[in-house]
């Protein structure tokens, strides 16, 4: 392959939902374009971008999958995207690394969940979007309905460029308003014949070609005035208008094929490579530090690091692109992350699997590399006298977690090891060892992205893992003031141990005040605060430490200690074992022996006294609450909303979002376990949601009193 300049490059997204034949399409383009000489089936597990193991499998779509092609002297790069929305993670990436979104809709189904979700996306990285109409030779594929649906939800942006005669197994013309040419396949697809509109389709085809010119005219003053003056304007002016309106997001146009019977896929790969705008059209990226980096191939070198994977045989694979500058072979870099130096060692443009060693790569391209040291999604790698570091992609929230082990203990060092790894290579999985809940908890975004990885794991790395129920980081506060005191005395001669502490405990507002006099059984303490510590907590919370000790009762060397004890036993409720939070201990009076007494004596006594006085002020439970925000179509609005509530769930609101409804809520984390699968099983796949920490609550008396009774079982257990 000849290497392409900026201004000869696209860069270009596939997305859309699951079932839209992205993949099949994909397959279509690399055939028509000369890159395969035979297209392979998703059926037959032998497609170019679904080349994983783990996807053969499955039958779905698992990984973004970058292929290049070459088409009417310019280099077409793209990333095929999974529908799936557990795997949004590719398709996130792709669209912060492209120009361009090319969104598949399946004719059958239209604008589904997906659709909406990813649309989002465009709208949040302010990407171009084309909308194509796949599947038109399906028995229940509807145009007509899916072009309103289109319009109703997007607006009067949506402008087609083609329409079938017919749809369903008659699928085999096609008229384009752009062109005002009737384009008919053979049964076997491929190559058109191009023909005059027929009479029976000329009204239609004129009206539809006077909305297009208008719609082109709009996004530039001077065609404006030229489609005034003239009433129409040349295929070139209207190419002109569409690039220049795609860049602002003022048209989204619309095209129609049948990838899998390769009908219409030439005609939209024209398309693309006459108005799609290049890399050098579109507005520069900024750096970490928002200073916007040129796109040129004269600039020093940086490369972004967006997609990493390890592959048999040939180890890591880093997937970048080039942000400003030129790459060659042999190039030493700087990993920005790291600090770290980097040799290139070899450049390839790639379809899948296969790739095609090139001599360099210029700004705005799309690469791949292999072996390098220490890299990983994400990075930036830079030449000589540029520090740029970019950070622009941000993936959603988890919305599933499990709790995961080696089932022989001895590979727990060696899961742990590929888990990071796999994580490096998709950052939409979290992987936590925490120390609170003695568990490895990993998160995703729904049940088959944790399924897949576990196939993964097992199959490729032989090593067999199992899924446990995460444990919930519960909290435990209190509710009421209490007071203690406790005598911590011990004499086994020689020095002894001797501290003695008074203290009370209050729960603990923002911005509380902290009243002078307590009264406990009918007698006073008077309080004069000589110091205020505020600890903010790792968990959550603070605690809130008062000195308010007078006369030298206490020396204020072992106060230190005091809230040492404190903090060790807020790291372990009495209620669940729970970090405890939001607490207000005030330390007011105590004793200490002139030989025995010593910092460990005082930190006991401080631990045992803030324990008992923790039992008498009210201890609660608090669970971890999350906003949810599902979209879902309208028809499963009352399932879906029985379902939540059977889930302790609180509805905030609902409304309505381009054609979906969106219902928000309040769930405690604890129901959340398998609500994927549900959503799923209840809407047929058609829903989608996200979630959010949103806060502590306190748990209901009944859920409090099973949490006590379980926590006494596993102790007894123990």
């Amino acid at each position: 392959m000849k290497v392409y300049q900026t201004n000869e490059i696209k860069n270009i997204a596939l997305i859309g939902g699951s079932g839209s034949g992205k993949t099949t399409l994909s397959e279509a383009m690399l055939y028509e374009s000369g890159v395969i000489k035979r297209r392979g089936s998703v059926d037959n597990g032998n497609t170019v971008t679904d080349y994983f193991p783990v996807e053969k499998e499955y039958g779905y779509s698992v990984f973004s999958t970058i292929f290049s092609v070459e088409w009417n002297n310019k280099k077409l790069n793209f990333i095929d995207n999974p529908g799936s929305d557990d795997f949004v993670g590719g398709a996130v990436s792709a669209l912060n690394i492209t120009d361009t979104a090319l969104m598949v809709l399946n004719g059958q189904y239209g604008v589904e969940v997906g659709t909406i979700n990813m649309f989002r996306y465009t709208e949040a990285t302010g990407k171009p979007v084309i909308f194509l109409i796949n599947q038109l030779d399906r028995e229940n594929a509807d145009y007509d309905r899916v072009l309103a649906q289109l319009k109703e939800t997007y607006g009067g942006k949506v402008v087609p460029i083609q329409y079938p005669v017919q749809t369903g197994q008659s699928f085999h013309q096609m008229i384009d308003v752009l062109k005002m040419k009737m384009y008919q396949w053979k049964p076997e697809g491929g190559v058109p014949e191009i023909l005059d509109i027929p009479a029976s389709e000329a009204d239609k085809a004129a009206e539809w070609h006077n909305a297009l010119v208008e719609a082109a005219a709009e996004n530039d003053e001077a065609l404006m005035e030229k489609y005034f003056d003239q009433g129409s304007l040349s295929e070139e002016e209207m190419r002109e208008g569409i690039r220049k309106g795609l860049i602002a997001r003022g048209m989204f146009p619309v095209l129609c094929a049948s990838s899998g019977k390769d009908m219409g896929v030439r005609r939209l790969m024209e398309f693309l490579g006459n108005n799609v705008p290049t890399v050098s059209e579109m507005p520069p990226y900024s750096n970490a530090e928002g200073k916007a980096v040129k796109v040129d191939k004269s600039e020093p070198t940086s490369l972004f690091i967006f997609k990493t994977t390890v592959e048999p045989h040939i180890g890591r694979v880093s997937y970048f692109k080039v942000m400003s500058g030129t790459v060659k072979p042999g190039d030493d870099l700087l990993n920005e992350d790291r600090g770290s130096k980097e040799r290139i060692s070899q450049l390839f443009v790639v379809a899948g699997q296969n790739r095609t060693e090139v001599s360099e790569l210029q700004a705005g391209d799309i690469g791949a590399t292999v072996k390098l040291k220490d890299v990983n999604t994400g990075h930036t790698l830079n030449g000589k006298g540029v520090d740029n570091k970019f950070s622009f992609i941000k993936y959603p929230n988890s919305k599933y977690r499990r709790a995961v082990k080696a089932v022989n203990e001895a590979d727990s060092e060696k899961m742990m090891e590929i888990l990071h790894r796999m994580r490096a290579e998709d950052p939409t999985w979290v992987v936590e060892q925490s120390k609170e809940l003695k568990q490895i908890i990993l998160s995703g975004q729904g049940e088959f992205h944790l399924k897949t990885l576990k196939w993964r794991i097992e199959n490729n790395d032989k090593l067999a893992i199992e899924f446990l129920e995460p444990k919930i980081p519960y909290r435990e506060t209190i509710t009421k003031s209490a007071r203690a005191d406790y005598r911590h005395k011990k004499q086994s001669g020689g020095a002894g141990q001797f501290g003695e502490v008074h203290l009370i405990i209050e729960p603990y507002q923002e911005g509380m005040p902290m009243p002078e006099i307590y009264k406990f059984n009918g007698q006073e303490f008077k309080i004069q605060a000589r110091d205020v510590q505020e600890h903010q907590l790792e968990w959550g919370g603070k605690l809130i430490f008062v000195n308010s000790i007078v006369g030298g009762s206490i020396d204020a060397r072992f106060l230190p200690a005091i809230l040492k004890g404190i903090m060790a036993r807020m790291e372990q409720g009495p209620l669940t074992g729970s970090y405890a939070r939001d607490v207000r201990v005030i330390v007011y009076d105590g004793k200490m022996h002139p030989v025995d007494s010593n910092e460990i004596s005082f930190m006991l006594a401080g631990r045992n006294a803030f324990s008992e006085a923790f039992k008498n002020a009210g201890p609660k439970i608090l669970e971890p609450i999350y906003d949810i925000e599902v979209s879902l179509p309208s028809e499963y609005m009352g399932d879906v909303m029985g379902d939540l509530q059977g889930r302790r769930a609180m509805i905030m609101g609902m409304n309505s979002e381009k054609g979906y409804e969106k219902l928000m809520a309040k769930v405690p984390l604890k129901e959340m376990s398998n609500y994927s699968t549900s959503l799923s099983s209840i809407t047929g796949g058609r829903a989608s949601f996200t979630m959010k920490f949103a806060s502590y609550e306190l748990v209901p008396a009944d859920v409090q009193d099973k949490l006590l009774k379980e926590y006494e079982a596993q102790q007894e257990a123990e």
